[in-house]
């Protein structure tokens, strides 16, 4: 019995010290893992700027800053996301009003949801939701074809700034 516990503790063992290794050479840093001195190995000289050496390693990502509502109830962070293109019309007489209706429309429907109605010459656009990803989209974008079917087919993901709610950014 003792034979057969050392026998399957001895992978488990291997397995661990080589995991501690790798996490031993990604805090190194991608030059000291290069300059490291190996037998049997090449010599890698490595020379760079003072200036690149500072930043690798680092995050490239831009801090977040966070916003809070105008009435001072809900914080969040401004990032790129999904929205639902729910309307786009260029028709100068009637493309405004119906963009306002269907914001009205949704906003009965799903008023958890924000939409907003924006003009960028010559397109009136009417956009729904701020989601993280696209399959949080995917979901509403769902529900919202199946809760109006007249203009189901000419809504659509895109790729937009979205306000995300401080707590749901740790999830």
């Amino acid at each position: 019995m003792k034979f057969l516990t050392k026998i399957l503790f001895l992978p488990l063992l291997l397995l661990s010290l080589g995991l501690s290794a790798q996490t031993q050479r990604q805090q190194r840093g991608i030059l000291e893992e290069l300059k490291a001195v190996r037998p049997g190995e090449g010599k890698v000289m490595v020379f760079e700027d003072k200036a690149i050496a500072d930043v690798l390693g680092r995050s490239m990502a831009p801090p977040r800053t966070v916003y809070t509502s105008s009435d001072g109830s809900l914080q969040f962070v401004k990032m790129r996301g999904f929205k639902i293109q729910a309307f786009s019309g260029n028709d100068q007489r009637s493309s405004k009003n119906e963009a306002y209706h269907k914001q009205g429309l949704i906003n009965n429907a799903f008023p958890e949801m924000e939409t907003v109605v924006t003009f960028d010459s010559p397109f009136w656009r009417l956009r729904v939701g701020n989601f993280k990803t696209r399959e949080e989209a995917t979901a509403v974008l769902e529900e919202m074809r199946r809760a109006f079917p007249s203009f189901g087919k000419e809504m659509y993901i895109v790729i937009d700034e979205v306000k995300i709610p401080v707590n749901q950014l740790q999830e």
